[in-house]
Parts: structure tokens; C-alpha cells; sequence
């Protein structure tokens, strides 16, 4: 693609990355697969696809489509803290196999893994949402850092907001550094790099798109709410490791309405297979049954956004105004 973007969006982390525009999808499991993550790297950006805890067959597929679709550098998510030891292993040993170029990864920081992917050539991708984390990050040697703030939609690994933490990872960091959570504009993006970011990675404003493989309802919902209709809680905890929190539009859930219910209740299905109560899944394409009551992930940037676009225009909208207000000043 045309690159007309302003100089200073030209930053460290797009040649690091090998992309042409300072944006990164956000690993979103179910809901960043191969039409997504294709469609960000065909606009610029760098494509990641969310597999966490996902079978090895499902991985091989995703990445033979992905690379029909396009022959531009990206990356798998893996969470290996709620990932069971042996699928994790057959995990890594899939991405090596498929010589995937990048692994993000999130949550605890396993230093041995890390160590072992970059000893196979694997460019390594931290999220962190701690000062404490970033360092012991660092420490393993991953290449880029993801600092995800509070305002973040899914699971959120830290309680500081975005601009209270990113000035204090980016100052010492002697690699890029990510920015993550409310960020879907330009203006956004722009205070951001302001802060140390050398770029940002979209969650929200990208599952709302039309290569998003999360559910329209979900999408409509995102694309009607605000900053205050989301809720950072641990009740969506049922399949991972720990009660951990996740930012999400309110429901009937969040509210209260099966507090006496049945934890193993199954609210619907998707992917073949049953969504429980509680659980961390959220509502995917295909999935049918009371998706309102289902973990609605939303970051608190749904704010900026209003309608549903494709991946592309979502990228441009966002660079063509952070350069507009960056050539203003």
C-alpha cells in the first residue's frame, strides 16, 4: 500500500516489525484468525492472530490461510499460563514447524520459553501491564514490549491506566515499546507516542470491522457503547487458569441475574463446541444461543468508534488524523 503517513509515524518498531505503519492487531482469541490478521497486513499494519489455547490443526489451518491471503510478516498469540503444558508444547513446536516469523505472548512471563524461541529465530512479543513484568520481560530478551493499560478490553494483566504506565516502561526500555488499551483514533495514537510508544495495538477498533471474525451482535454492541459501559471484572473466568480480570460491556452477568444458576449452564455454542456460563469465551462468528450473556469484550476506546468499516479503512482513518494533527503542529 501507499504509505502518505506523517515522518514521525515512521518509528523504530515498523522496520523491527517489518510493517509499514505503526499499528498492531491485538492477539484476540476466536476473534483475530487468518481474514483479519491478513487484511491488517495487506493495509500496512503488522497481523497477529489470537491462538490461545487453541489445537495444533486449527493453528496449521489458520497459517495456510493467512499466507494465501498474504505474504507479509506476522504473528501468533499464545498465552502459556492458561495453556496446559503438553498443548503448549505442541503449540510452540506447530509455530516453529510452520517457520511462524513472531510470538506474542501475555500474562506470567516464562523466561525459558522466551529464551528458546529466540535461540530458534522466533522474534519474541511481550504484553505486559506492570513495571514488574516489563523487567522480568526484558531480562528473558523479547524483542518488543506490549504495555496494555487498564482501559484495555479482554483480559487485563495490570491496574494502571495506559498513560500512567507507558511513559515509565518506555523511558527504560531498550526496545520498542507497544501501546495498548483505549487507543481507536488518531488523536489517540498520536498522545500515545507522545508518551514513548513507538505505535499501537488495536483491539476494540478492530474487532469492530468486517474482517473480525467476533459475532455482528457482538460488533454492534461495541460500536453502541461508551467508556462507562464497560466493566473490569473477574466473574468471566470459568476456562482459564486463575480469576483473572477482563474488561467487558455490562450484561445481565456482570449484573447479578444468575448469581443462584448453575455454573455448568451452557448459554450456547460456537465452534462446535458449548459455551458455559461464566466462561471466557466471547460471542464468534458462527455462534448461536443468548450471546448477550456472554463475555462481550470491549475496551474503553469504543467511545471513538461509530460504525462498522473494514480493517483497512479503520487503519487509514486512524493514520490519515494522527498525520493531520501531527502536521497541524
Amino acid at each position: 500500500m501507499s504509505n502518505d503517513s506523517h515522518p514521525a509515524l515512521q518509528t523504530p518498531l515498523v522496520k523491527t516489525l517489518g510493517c509499514d505503519l505503526p499499528i498492531m492487531l491485538a492477539g484476540m482469541g476466536g476473534v483475530a484468525r487468518h481474514k483479519l490478521a491478513a487484511a491488517v497486513c495487506e493495509a500496512g499494519g503488522f497481523g497477529v492472530m489470537g491462538m490461545v489455547r487453541e489445537p495444533v490443526a486449527l493453528i496449521e489451518a489458520e497459517v495456510r490461510a493467512l499466507r494465501e491471503l498474504t505474504d507479509r510478516r506476522f504473528a501468533v498469540n499464545l498465552i502459556p499460563a492458561s495453556t496446559k503444558p503438553d498443548l503448549l508444547r505442541d503449540q510452540v513446536a506447530a509455530c516453529l514447524r510452520l517457520q511462524v516469523p513472531a510470538l506474542v505472548l501475555f500474562w506470567d512471563v516464562d523466561k525459558a520459553l522466551v529464551r528458546h524461541l529466540k535461540e530458534e529465530g522466533v522474534q519474541v512479543i511481550h504484553q505486559v501491564g506492570s513495571e514488574r513484568d516489563a523487567d522480568l520481560a526484558l531480562e528473558a530478551g523479547v524483542d518488543v514490549l506490549i504495555v496494555q493499560g487498564y482501559e484495555a478490553g479482554g483480559h487485563v494483566r495490570g491496574t494502571t491506566s495506559l498513560f500512567g504506565l507507558l511513559p515509565v516502561i518506555a523511558a527504560k526500555s531498550p526496545v520498542p515499546v507497544v501501546a495498548s488499551g483505549g487507543i481507536a483514533s488518531g488523536r489517540a495514537l498520536v498522545a500515545a507516542l507522545a508518551l514513548g510508544a513507538q505505535g499501537a495495538s488495536l483491539g476494540t477498533a478492530l474487532l469492530a470491522t468486517h474482517e473480525s471474525n467476533a459475532h455482528p451482535h457482538h460488533q454492534e454492541c461495541v460500536l453502541a457503547a461508551g467508556a462507562d459501559d464497560t466493566l473490569y471484572t473477574t466473574i468471566f473466568a470459568r476456562n482459564w487458569h486463575e480469576p483473572a480480570p477482563v474488561r467487558v460491556l455490562k450484561n445481565a452477568v456482570t449484573e447479578g441475574k444468575y448469581r443462584h444458576a448453575d455454573p455448568d449452564t451452557i448459554i450456547g455454542q460456537q465452534d462446535g463446541q458449548p459455551v458455559y456460563l461464566y466462561s471466557t469465551d466471547s460471542p464468534l462468528a458462527d455462534a448461536t444461543g443468548q450471546l448477550d450473556d456472554m463475555a462481550l469484550y470491549c475496551g474503553q476506546s469504543c467511545g471513538q468508534l461509530d460504525q462498522a468499516c473494514s480493517a483497512a479503512e479503520r487503519i487509514a482513518s486512524i493514520i490519515n488524523e494522527a498525520t493531520e494533527l501531527l502536521r497541524s503542529w
